[in-house]
Order: structure tokens, then sequence, then C-alpha cells
């Protein structure tokens, strides 16, 4: 199943989302949900407050279904450790047509459980590392442009505003 992409403003993207506690055949339903959802949306990330879902479960592909091995599922993650610095265009889901640097770590460890509940720690470097952290920021309430500049956040949120009133948002 496909779920729509929830834009900002909408509350859910703001709010810490709850642990996960049950690990089940819904949870595993949700990860494959979660998945078909991002490559429709032509995602490397996708965190469940993006569909609407307020649980701590993420899914990364930074190779867009090329590597078979490359799905990653992160549930209750956690960033354990991060090491140098990289400056990116990034962009998100849920702000569609809005870009801005974003300064990241370069490398990033993170512990997280699968959908067996086993913990399980991954190191990803450079777009890996970022999709890590942008994911688990959204798993947190907080979307990419907490990153930048107040100027260019008020910039985008205004835009955002105008689009909204004349329904193209």
């Amino acid at each position: 199943m496909i779920y729509p992409i929830v834009k900002w403003p909408d509350p859910v993207l703001e709010r810490p989302a709850a642990k996960i506690t049950v690990f089940d055949a819904e949870l595993k339903k949700l990860t494959e949900d979660m998945f078909e959802s991002m490559y429709a949306a032509h995602g490397v990330g996708l965190a469940a407050p993006q569909i609407g879902i307020s649980r701590r479960i993420a899914v990364v592909d930074i190779s867009f279904k090329e590597d078979p091995n490359g799905q990653v599922v992160l549930i209750n993650p956690e960033i354990i450790h991060k090491e140098g610095s990289q400056i990116h265009n990034e962009g998100c889901l849920s702000l569609p047509d809005f870009r801005a640097d974003v300064k990241r770590a370069f490398k990033v460890t993170v512990r997280a459980q699968d959908v067996e509940g086993k913990w399980f720690e991954r190191t990803g470097e450079e777009l890996e590392a970022r999709a890590f952290l942008h994911e688990t920021d959204h798993l947190n309430g907080k979307l990419f442009i907490t990153h930048i500049s107040a100027l260019k956040r008020d910039l985008i949120k205004r835009k955002i505003k105008k689009l909204q009133k004349i329904g193209e948002w």
C-alpha cells in the first residue's frame, strides 16, 4: 500500500514519535508499505510520521533499489556516534520543492532494532549518514529546516503559507 506523504505544517511532523514495543506481522507490513511509499515518492529515506503514523520507525535505501542489500529498517533508532562534517543540499518529501545546504556529520553510527526486535548497529558515511540523521530527526519531531538559518527557514515557511492560501499546497 502506498501512503500519501504528509506535508508541513501537519503537527505529526513536529512531535516526537512513540517507541515501538510490539514486533509483529503488522509492523513488518508497515515497513514494506513504507519502502513502497518512499520509492513512489522518489525518496531515499522515509520516517513513519511522514505518512501520518507517529511511531519510531524509518526506512532508508540510498541505492534506490539498485542494491538488493541496500534497504535499512531503523526501529527505535539512536545516533550513538558522529564524526567529521559535510555540507550538502538537502530536501525532504514533507517539504517538496524546497532544498537548502545543511551541515551534518560525515560518518554516523546508529543503534536500532530490526523488524524482529533485534538490536544492531550500522555505520554510514556521506549520503547514508545524512539519511540516518535526517530520518532520526523526523522521529524526534524535527525537520531539516531546523538546521538552516532562521532567515532561510522563515522564507520557506512564508512561501508554503502563500501556496496554502492559493490552494497549491
